[in-house]
């Protein structure tokens, strides 16, 4: 390895590392797009909720807008595990449980489970250390909530 490939290395890992807003964000985008598919109904569902939300009121539209450009390149270029990684990496404790309950209730906003996005959710659950008892309560309300 060359002097530059090591400076190059570093370079990206910088790069990767995402603020907490943008890993909260990356989880959600992860989550929906965990079955393979990322549909514009998708992308909708996940600004509306995100809008919503305290973390990210102070955010103008055009801010969303390139956040979820960035997140879409590290989708698209490094794939999904890498955007996953990344973003646990960044997300802070206190929001690990909120982060795990939007996207469960995206992941079931269409009614539709794939094996993907089940496996992709359990393997959030524990990557962010939440325990399986609070896990099972967001998942029992999500599915409550997802109903009507």
């Amino acid at each position: 390895m060359g002097l530059f490939d090591k400076m190059s290395g570093a370079q990206s890992q910088v790069q990767d590392a995402l603020t907490p807003v943008e890993a909260f964000a990356a989880i959600t985008l992860a989550a929906t797009a965990s079955d393979g598919y990322l549909s514009e109904e998708e992308a909708r569902a996940i600004s509306c909720t995100l809008s919503r939300m305290k973390l990210f009121r102070s955010y103008s539209n055009d801010v969303i807008i390139r956040m979820f450009d960035k997140l879409l390149g590290i989708l698209k270029g490094e794939g999904i595990d890498f955007l996953f990684n990344a973003a646990k990496n960044s997300l802070p404790n206190d929001l690990r449980e909120a982060a795990f309950a939007v996207a469960t209730d995206l992941v079931l906003t269409d009614g539709v489970v794939s094996q993907e996005e089940r496996d992709f959710l359990n393997d959030l659950y524990q990557a962010l250390g939440i325990s399986s008892e609070i896990a099972t309560e967001i998942v029992q309300v999500m599915l409550i909530k997802n109903r009507g």
